[in-house]
């Protein structure tokens, strides 16, 4: 499990390490780490580091001395190492006196044929876009494809959310320390590798689920289980104009490995024409005992919509609701304010914001968590990145990697399989994360098959590699 921590976690950690050590120590040890993973770089895309040729943009304070002593032990290791100062009255003096010492160039711009640039503009205490005349300089960068190596986090991305408003780094490796910040999961960082610098991190909050985590929280049938005691799961989905969404959220749900699904609605009949283990009636009053209710994909916002939200919300069950049945909670949110039992709401932006009442915007961490708390729900907020908050508790983050999911129907199948989970028992947060990891891995794998270039998918298809993405943890 990955755990992210904001800047202040951060600076308090470094502060008793900073007091233990030798003035400069912690910055020459993050160095080393940054050093070294620079130099992997450079050989993946060089195939060495002697000889080869590195600019570091260099601000001041504590990141530009960052990218000063990892320039100089650079330098020790054979490469040609170059330095822009963007302020050059205010550049670390003790990591610039040892990167001259070492043969390094103070240089007004970036020199021709650079293999690499390293950012050391701002760090985590940094914000708002890049001033001109960093923004100038990795303008030039950018035209001419140089890699970017971020120190900490890219210049000009917010460490907290990861979003910028103008002229930013593009980074294709970002070196953190001591711990990930938010931004390394919800910006544009590239790749991000942690350099462990021996901080003593607190509990962190906002987390990150890995394959191993989500194997470990996967249903798995034990020796006395029978179809009952797996999860049986309700699917509340689908109408005359959209029977299609009952058919991808009824087998995500069985994809998810759930002991029994049971559909109730009008498209019964196109159900069970896809999955004929699914007990499909037309009726919710004769559907039967389920363990939890998957309600909204397809369903309209007519009357009938309506109702079945109505029945699915004023059970004792674990609820998903997605689709229109956010449509219809958003103008009766009281529907949920009370709810004793697990609910968890799946919207996109456009729903989010008829839900909350305003888009999520930049800070989708925070304003996630913000409606979470006000609904008393649990909330995942799709996207690239998703981001689900419980009420009063933790965060996940999801990153999709590409945004194959992207396409009709894909929710439909996220909310099938979160369904599924929510029957089993897993509580509503891990759930909903867990279902999210798994509904991006399907589609990646759907993208993938049969290769060799990834292609635009379908909800079909992605439903199709459930299963292959369930295997695969």
């Amino acid at each position: 499990m990955r755990h992210y921590y904001t800047a202040d976690q951060i600076r308090e950690a470094e502060a008793p390490l900073l007091a233990s050590l030798p003035d400069g120590a912690l910055m020459r040890r993050a160095a080393h780490g940054l050093a070294n993973a620079i130099a992997r770089e450079l050989t993946m895309r060089t195939g060495g580091v002697s000889g080869r040729r590195i600019c570091a943009v260099v601000g001041s304070g504590d990141n530009g001395g960052d990218a000063l002593w990892a320039a100089t032990f650079l330098r020790r290791r054979g490469t040609t190492a170059a330095a822009v100062l963007l302020n050059p009255e205010r550049a670390h003096a003790k990591g610039l006196a040892a990167f001259t010492a070492s043969g390094g160039r103070v240089v007004e711009s970036i020199p021709a044929s650079t293999d690499l640039v390293i950012d050391g503009v701002v760090g985590i205490s940094g914000s708002g876009p890049l001033r001109p005349n960093a923004a100038e300089v990795f303008g030039t960068v950018d035209a001419d494809g140089i890699p970017v190596v971020a120190v900490d986090i890219p210049s000009g991305i917010d460490v907290h959310t990861g979003a910028t408003d103008g002229p930013h780094v593009h980074a294709a490796l970002t070196v953190t320390f001591g711990g990930l910040k938010p931004a390394h999961a919800l910006g544009d960082c590239g790749r991000v590798e942690l350099v462990d610098i021996g901080l003593d991190l607190p509990q962190s909050d906002v987390f990150e689920l890995e394959a191993a985590d989500v194997a470990a929280l996967w249903p798995v049938p034990g020796p006395k289980d029978d179809k009952y005691t797996q999860g049986v799961t309700g699917i509340l989905a689908g109408s005359a104009t959209y029977p299609g969404a009952a058919v991808l959220c009824t087998g995500a749900a069985v994809a998810a490995t759930s002991g029994m699904v049971r559909y109730a609605g009008s498209a019964a009949q196109q159900v069970l024409s896809q999955w004929p283990e699914v007990i499909a009636t037309p009726t919710v009053s004769a559907a039967g005992r389920v363990q939890a209710w998957a309600v909204g994909p397809g369903l309209g916002i007519d009357e009938a919509g309506a109702s079945a939200l109505w029945f699915a919300l004023g059970t004792d069950l674990p609820v998903i609701v997605d689709a229109d049945a956010l449509t219809i909670l958003a103008a009766h949110r009281d529907l949920v304010a009370n709810r004793a039992a697990p609910t968890v709401l799946t919207p996109h932006a456009g729903e989010f914001a008829r839900l909350a009442g305003s888009p999520p915007g930049d800070d989708r961490v925070g304003t996630t968590r913000k409606l979470a708390d006000h609904l008393g729900v649990t909330v995942l907020l799709k996207g690239n990145i998703t981001v689900i908050a419980e009420p009063g508790g933790p965060v996940y983050l999801n990153s999709a990697g590409q945004s194959w999911a992207a396409t009709a129907g894909s929710g439909d199948v996220l909310s099938g399989i979160v369904g599924a989970l929510l029957a089993a028992g897993l509580p509503p947060g891990k759930a909903a994360a867990a279902a999210a990891y798994v509904h991006a891995r399907a589609a990646n794998l759907s993208a993938a098959d049969p290769g060799p270039r990834p292609v635009p998918t379908s909800a079909s298809r992605i439903l199709a590699h459930v299963r292959s993405a369930i295997a695969s943890l």
